[in-house]
Protein backbone atom coordinates (compact mmCIF):
# COMPACT_ATOMS: atom_id res chain seq x y z
CA UNK A 1 0.00 0.00 0.00
CA UNK A 2 0.97 3.47 -0.90
CA UNK A 3 0.45 6.38 1.72
CA UNK A 4 1.15 10.29 1.55
CA UNK A 5 2.35 12.12 4.65
CA UNK A 6 1.61 15.40 4.96
CA UNK A 7 3.66 17.63 7.45
CA UNK A 8 4.59 21.34 7.14
CA UNK A 9 5.91 22.72 10.81
CA UNK A 10 8.91 21.38 12.85
CA UNK A 11 6.68 19.21 14.96
CA UNK A 12 4.99 17.41 12.51
CA UNK A 13 8.67 16.52 11.45
CA UNK A 14 9.66 15.16 14.52
CA UNK A 15 6.12 12.68 14.87
CA UNK A 16 6.67 11.88 11.19
CA UNK A 17 10.52 10.98 11.79
CA UNK A 18 9.24 8.66 14.67
CA UNK A 19 6.66 6.89 11.98
CA UNK A 20 8.68 6.79 9.06
CA UNK A 21 11.76 5.23 10.79
CA UNK A 22 9.11 1.95 11.77
CA UNK A 23 7.68 2.23 8.72
CA UNK A 24 9.97 1.10 6.99
CA UNK A 25 10.09 -1.90 9.10
CA UNK A 26 7.19 -2.82 7.12
CA UNK A 27 7.82 -3.82 3.13
CA UNK A 28 4.04 -3.57 2.19
CA UNK A 29 4.10 0.01 3.15
CA UNK A 30 5.51 2.75 0.71
CA UNK A 31 5.54 6.27 2.74
CA UNK A 32 5.69 9.66 0.09
CA UNK A 33 6.69 12.49 2.66
CA UNK A 34 5.01 15.96 1.05
CA UNK A 35 6.23 19.64 3.23
CA UNK A 36 4.01 22.44 2.86
CA UNK A 37 6.67 24.80 3.47
CA UNK A 38 4.13 26.07 6.22
CA UNK A 39 6.62 26.68 9.09
CA UNK A 40 10.10 27.64 7.50
CA UNK A 41 12.91 26.68 9.17
CA UNK A 42 16.74 26.80 8.44
CA UNK A 43 16.67 24.23 10.76
CA UNK A 44 14.90 21.94 7.52
CA UNK A 45 17.99 20.95 5.88
CA UNK A 46 19.63 17.93 4.45
CA UNK A 47 21.35 17.33 7.74
CA UNK A 48 18.27 17.41 9.70
CA UNK A 49 16.89 14.49 7.59
CA UNK A 50 19.91 13.13 8.08
CA UNK A 51 20.22 13.05 11.40
CA UNK A 52 16.67 11.97 12.12
CA UNK A 53 17.77 8.91 9.86
CA UNK A 54 14.41 9.58 7.59
CA UNK A 55 14.27 10.36 3.86
CA UNK A 56 14.23 13.83 2.34
CA UNK A 57 10.27 14.56 1.61
CA UNK A 58 9.63 14.14 -2.18
CA UNK A 59 7.28 17.13 -2.50
CA UNK A 60 7.81 20.81 -0.91
CA UNK A 61 5.37 23.15 -2.04
CA UNK A 62 7.03 26.24 0.08
CA UNK A 63 3.59 27.69 1.04
CA UNK A 64 4.27 30.02 3.92
CA UNK A 65 4.30 33.43 4.85
CA UNK A 66 0.58 34.01 3.95
CA UNK A 67 -3.24 34.34 5.58
CA UNK A 68 -5.34 31.23 6.76
CA UNK A 69 -7.20 31.64 4.24
CA UNK A 70 -4.71 32.15 1.41
CA UNK A 71 -2.71 29.60 2.74
CA UNK A 72 -5.02 26.55 3.17
CA UNK A 73 -6.29 27.24 -0.23
CA UNK A 74 -3.01 27.15 -2.08
CA UNK A 75 -1.98 23.95 0.00
CA UNK A 76 -5.19 22.72 -0.70
CA UNK A 77 -4.81 23.13 -4.43
CA UNK A 78 -0.95 21.80 -4.10
CA UNK A 79 -1.89 18.55 -2.37
CA UNK A 80 -4.74 17.66 -5.22
CA UNK A 81 -2.35 18.05 -7.34
CA UNK A 82 0.21 15.76 -6.24
CA UNK A 83 -2.38 13.15 -4.98
CA UNK A 84 -3.84 13.20 -8.55
CA UNK A 85 -0.64 12.13 -9.63
CA UNK A 86 0.99 9.25 -6.57
CA UNK A 87 -2.89 7.72 -6.01
CA UNK A 88 -2.06 6.64 -2.71
CA UNK A 89 -4.25 4.18 -0.51
CA UNK A 90 -4.46 6.39 2.27
CA UNK A 91 -3.23 10.14 3.19
CA UNK A 92 -1.82 10.32 6.48
CA UNK A 93 -1.33 14.37 8.71
CA UNK A 94 -0.48 15.09 11.90
CA UNK A 95 -1.73 17.60 14.56
CA UNK A 96 -3.71 20.66 14.03
CA UNK A 97 -1.78 23.06 11.94
CA UNK A 98 -3.93 24.68 8.33
CA UNK A 99 -1.63 21.74 6.89
CA UNK A 100 -3.48 19.00 8.17
CA UNK A 101 -6.45 20.78 7.28
CA UNK A 102 -5.41 21.20 3.86
CA UNK A 103 -4.36 17.59 3.47
CA UNK A 104 -7.61 16.17 4.54
CA UNK A 105 -10.19 18.17 2.52
CA UNK A 106 -7.47 17.45 -0.26
CA UNK A 107 -7.96 13.65 0.19
CA UNK A 108 -11.88 13.71 0.87
CA UNK A 109 -12.49 15.10 -1.77
CA UNK A 110 -10.75 12.39 -4.03
CA UNK A 111 -11.98 9.99 -1.70
CA UNK A 112 -8.79 8.81 -0.44
CA UNK A 113 -8.82 7.32 3.03
CA UNK A 114 -7.71 10.27 5.56
CA UNK A 115 -5.71 8.95 9.13
CA UNK A 116 -4.89 11.65 11.64
CA UNK A 117 -2.35 11.00 14.00
CA UNK A 118 -2.99 13.03 17.56
CA UNK A 119 -6.76 12.71 16.48
CA UNK A 120 -9.19 13.89 19.38
CA UNK A 121 -7.27 16.16 21.24
CA UNK A 122 -9.56 19.36 22.55
CA UNK A 123 -8.38 23.12 24.24
CA UNK A 124 -12.39 23.65 24.28
CA UNK A 125 -11.39 27.27 23.30
CA UNK A 126 -12.81 27.87 19.35
CA UNK A 127 -10.56 30.85 19.06
CA UNK A 128 -7.02 29.17 18.75
CA UNK A 129 -7.12 28.24 14.73
CA UNK A 130 -5.86 24.96 15.68
CA UNK A 131 -9.02 23.92 17.51
CA UNK A 132 -11.09 24.40 14.15
CA UNK A 133 -8.06 22.30 12.44
CA UNK A 134 -8.51 19.42 14.68
CA UNK A 135 -12.01 19.50 14.92
CA UNK A 136 -12.51 19.40 11.28
CA UNK A 137 -9.64 17.57 10.59
CA UNK A 138 -11.31 14.60 12.89
CA UNK A 139 -14.26 15.12 11.34
CA UNK A 140 -12.97 14.28 7.81
CA UNK A 141 -10.70 12.05 8.93
CA UNK A 142 -11.24 7.77 8.48
CA UNK A 143 -8.47 5.87 11.27
CA UNK A 144 -8.29 8.08 14.04
CA UNK A 145 -5.23 7.69 15.97
CA UNK A 146 -5.30 9.00 19.60
CA UNK A 147 -2.71 9.48 21.88
CA UNK A 148 -4.82 9.32 25.22
CA UNK A 149 -7.76 8.23 27.02
CA UNK A 150 -9.34 11.79 27.00
CA UNK A 151 -8.82 11.94 23.39
CA UNK A 152 -11.10 8.65 22.91
CA UNK A 153 -13.80 10.21 25.25
CA UNK A 154 -13.91 13.61 23.31
CA UNK A 155 -14.54 12.23 20.34
CA UNK A 156 -16.93 9.88 21.95
CA UNK A 157 -18.89 12.81 23.32
CA UNK A 158 -19.24 14.24 20.48
CA UNK A 159 -20.61 11.20 18.36
CA UNK A 160 -17.61 10.12 16.88
CA UNK A 161 -18.36 6.64 17.41
CA UNK A 162 -21.60 6.47 15.27
CA UNK A 163 -19.33 7.81 12.40
CA UNK A 164 -18.32 6.07 9.67
CA UNK A 165 -14.72 5.82 11.17
CA UNK A 166 -12.17 3.69 13.37
CA UNK A 167 -11.16 5.30 16.57
CA UNK A 168 -7.73 3.83 17.49
CA UNK A 169 -5.78 4.30 21.26
CA UNK A 170 -2.24 4.18 19.35
CA UNK A 171 -0.64 6.02 22.04
CA UNK A 172 1.52 9.16 21.19
CA UNK A 173 4.27 8.95 18.14
CA UNK A 174 6.15 12.31 20.03
CA UNK A 175 7.20 10.14 23.05
CA UNK A 176 8.42 7.28 21.08
CA UNK A 177 11.09 9.87 18.92
CA UNK A 178 11.51 11.64 23.12
CA UNK A 179 12.79 7.18 23.32
CA UNK A 180 14.45 7.03 20.83
CA UNK A 181 16.26 10.30 20.07
CA UNK A 182 16.96 10.92 23.67
CA UNK A 183 20.23 8.11 22.65
CA UNK A 184 22.08 10.28 20.72
CA UNK A 185 20.90 13.68 21.82
CA UNK A 186 24.08 14.20 23.27
CA UNK A 187 26.34 13.94 20.76
CA UNK A 188 24.23 15.73 18.16
CA UNK A 189 22.97 18.69 20.35
CA UNK A 190 25.23 22.07 19.70
CA UNK A 191 24.32 24.48 22.86
CA UNK A 192 25.81 27.52 24.07
CA UNK A 193 29.05 26.55 26.51
CA UNK A 194 27.80 28.90 29.48
CA UNK A 195 24.14 27.50 29.85
CA UNK A 196 24.10 25.71 33.51
CA UNK A 197 24.62 22.21 33.15
CA UNK A 198 21.91 21.73 35.39
CA UNK A 199 19.29 22.51 37.71
CA UNK A 200 17.86 25.46 35.42
CA UNK A 201 14.16 25.93 34.32
CA UNK A 202 13.54 25.90 30.82
CA UNK A 203 10.79 28.03 29.70
CA UNK A 204 9.63 28.37 25.73
CA UNK A 205 6.64 31.97 25.07
CA UNK A 206 5.30 32.04 21.96
CA UNK A 207 1.73 31.43 21.37
CA UNK A 208 0.01 34.59 19.58
CA UNK A 209 -2.46 34.71 22.74
CA UNK A 210 0.10 35.59 25.07
CA UNK A 211 2.42 37.14 22.66
CA UNK A 212 -0.55 39.65 20.63
CA UNK A 213 -1.60 40.87 24.36
CA UNK A 214 0.96 43.14 25.52
CA UNK A 215 -0.97 42.83 29.31
CA UNK A 216 -0.70 39.25 29.17
CA UNK A 217 3.18 39.54 28.14
CA UNK A 218 4.03 41.87 30.57
CA UNK A 219 3.22 39.66 33.42
CA UNK A 220 4.20 36.45 31.99
CA UNK A 221 7.78 38.45 31.93
CA UNK A 222 7.47 39.90 35.18
CA UNK A 223 6.89 36.40 36.19
CA UNK A 224 9.88 34.82 34.53
CA UNK A 225 11.82 37.45 35.61
CA UNK A 226 11.17 37.39 38.99
CA UNK A 227 11.60 33.75 39.18
CA UNK A 228 14.86 33.75 37.51
CA UNK A 229 16.35 36.39 40.37
CA UNK A 230 14.26 34.59 43.37
CA UNK A 231 13.69 31.32 43.15
CA UNK A 232 15.81 29.03 40.35
CA UNK A 233 17.99 30.39 37.19
CA UNK A 234 15.98 30.56 33.80
CA UNK A 235 16.85 29.31 30.43
CA UNK A 236 14.76 30.83 27.50
CA UNK A 237 15.51 29.78 23.89
CA UNK A 238 13.44 33.11 22.49
CA UNK A 239 11.50 32.45 19.68
CA UNK A 240 11.75 35.12 16.93
CA UNK A 241 8.12 35.99 17.39
CA UNK A 242 8.66 36.82 20.80
CA UNK A 243 11.79 38.73 20.18
CA UNK A 244 10.42 40.94 17.45
CA UNK A 245 7.12 41.69 20.32
CA UNK A 246 9.77 42.59 23.26
CA UNK A 247 11.83 44.99 20.95
CA UNK A 248 9.21 46.72 19.84
CA UNK A 249 6.78 47.14 22.96
CA UNK A 250 10.22 47.88 25.28
CA UNK A 251 9.27 44.86 27.44
CA UNK A 252 12.74 43.26 29.19
CA UNK A 253 13.39 39.90 30.26
CA UNK A 254 15.75 39.16 32.48
CA UNK A 255 17.23 35.99 32.30
CA UNK A 256 19.03 33.30 30.49
CA UNK A 257 18.44 33.79 27.00
CA UNK A 258 19.82 31.91 23.95
CA UNK A 259 18.79 31.27 20.21
CA UNK A 260 15.82 29.17 19.24
CA UNK A 261 17.54 25.73 19.35
CA UNK A 262 16.64 22.14 17.29
CA UNK A 263 15.33 19.42 18.58
CA UNK A 264 18.66 17.65 19.74
CA UNK A 265 19.19 20.79 21.60
CA UNK A 266 15.84 20.90 23.28
CA UNK A 267 16.21 17.47 24.52
CA UNK A 268 19.57 18.16 26.04
CA UNK A 269 17.86 21.10 27.76
CA UNK A 270 14.71 19.06 28.96
CA UNK A 271 17.63 16.38 30.07
CA UNK A 272 19.03 18.73 32.25
CA UNK A 273 16.48 21.32 33.66
CA UNK A 274 14.70 20.86 36.54
CA UNK A 275 11.42 22.06 35.78
CA UNK A 276 9.72 23.33 32.47
CA UNK A 277 7.38 26.71 32.13
CA UNK A 278 5.81 26.63 28.47
CA UNK A 279 2.84 27.84 26.14
CA UNK A 280 3.62 25.30 23.40
CA UNK A 281 1.75 22.51 23.96
CA UNK A 282 3.79 19.71 22.72
CA UNK A 283 6.62 20.81 25.37
CA UNK A 284 4.12 20.20 27.80
CA UNK A 285 4.09 16.37 27.15
CA UNK A 286 8.33 16.04 26.55
CA UNK A 287 8.52 17.97 30.66
CA UNK A 288 6.28 14.52 31.14
CA UNK A 289 8.68 11.92 28.95
CA UNK A 290 12.03 13.21 30.65
CA UNK A 291 10.36 13.26 34.04
CA UNK A 292 9.97 16.97 34.72
CA UNK A 293 6.91 19.11 36.28
CA UNK A 294 5.57 21.41 34.15
CA UNK A 295 4.06 24.80 34.56
CA UNK A 296 1.49 25.80 31.63
CA UNK A 297 1.25 29.86 30.77
CA UNK A 298 -1.94 29.26 29.23
CA UNK A 299 -5.87 29.18 30.25
CA UNK A 300 -6.60 25.77 28.60
CA UNK A 301 -4.68 22.74 27.77
CA UNK A 302 -5.09 19.48 25.56
CA UNK A 303 -3.18 17.43 27.85
CA UNK A 304 -5.29 17.64 30.78
CA UNK A 305 -4.65 13.96 31.96
CA UNK A 306 -1.28 15.59 32.91
CA UNK A 307 -2.72 18.06 34.67
CA UNK A 308 -5.20 15.75 36.40
CA UNK A 309 -2.03 13.60 37.21
CA UNK A 310 -0.42 16.69 39.40
CA UNK A 311 3.06 16.97 37.15
CA UNK A 312 1.68 19.84 34.96
CA UNK A 313 -0.55 23.05 35.99
CA UNK A 314 -2.23 26.09 34.39
CA UNK A 315 -1.53 30.06 35.61
CA UNK A 316 -2.54 31.63 32.36
CA UNK A 317 -0.86 34.79 32.62
CA UNK A 318 -1.12 35.33 36.49
CA UNK A 319 2.65 36.69 37.79
CA UNK A 320 1.80 35.61 41.57
CA UNK A 321 0.07 32.01 40.10
CA UNK A 322 3.79 31.87 38.17
CA UNK A 323 5.86 31.96 41.36
CA UNK A 324 3.78 29.96 43.69
CA UNK A 325 3.51 27.30 41.72
CA UNK A 326 6.76 27.16 40.16
CA UNK A 327 8.16 27.23 44.06
CA UNK A 328 5.56 24.44 44.91
CA UNK A 329 6.60 22.67 41.51
CA UNK A 330 10.40 22.58 42.95
CA UNK A 331 9.55 21.23 46.24
CA UNK A 332 6.90 18.80 44.77
CA UNK A 333 8.11 14.85 43.94
CA UNK A 334 5.66 13.63 41.13
CA UNK A 335 5.25 10.39 39.46
CA UNK A 336 6.00 9.96 35.54
CA UNK A 337 6.15 6.37 35.90
CA UNK A 338 2.27 5.71 34.92
CA UNK A 339 2.11 5.10 30.85
CA UNK A 340 0.12 7.84 30.09
CA UNK A 341 1.12 8.27 26.11
CA UNK A 342 1.62 4.47 24.98
CA UNK A 343 5.51 4.27 26.49
CA UNK A 344 6.77 4.49 22.90
CA UNK A 345 4.66 1.85 20.93
CA UNK A 346 2.80 4.51 19.03
CA UNK A 347 4.99 3.77 16.08
CA UNK A 348 4.09 0.25 15.71
CA UNK A 349 0.47 0.80 16.42
CA UNK A 350 -0.15 2.51 13.88
CA UNK A 351 1.54 1.10 10.96
CA UNK A 352 -0.01 -1.95 12.37
CA UNK A 353 -3.31 -0.32 11.78
CA UNK A 354 -2.67 1.10 8.52
CA UNK A 355 -2.12 -2.72 7.03
CA UNK A 356 -5.18 -3.98 9.01
CA UNK A 357 -8.12 -1.24 8.36
CA UNK A 358 -6.48 -0.59 4.61
CA UNK A 359 -7.10 -2.69 2.22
Amino acid sequence: MKIVTIIGARPQFIKAAALSRVIREYPDIEEVLVHTGQHFDKNMSDVFFEEMDIPKPKYNLSINSLGHGAMTGRMLEGIEELLLEEKPDLLLVYGDTNSTLAGALAAKKLHIPVGHVEAGLRSFNMEMPEEVNRILTDRISDLLFCPTETAIGNLKKEGFDHFENQIINSGDVMQDAAMFYAQTSEEKANLPANLPKEGFTLCTLHRAENTDNEDRLKALVNGINRIHKEQNPVVIPLHPRTKSVLERTGIQLDCIIIPPVGYFEMVELLKRCTLVMTDSGGLQKEAYFFGKSCITMRDQTEWVELVEHGCNVLVGADTQAMLSQHQQMLENSNDFNVELYGNGKAAHTIAQSLLKHVK
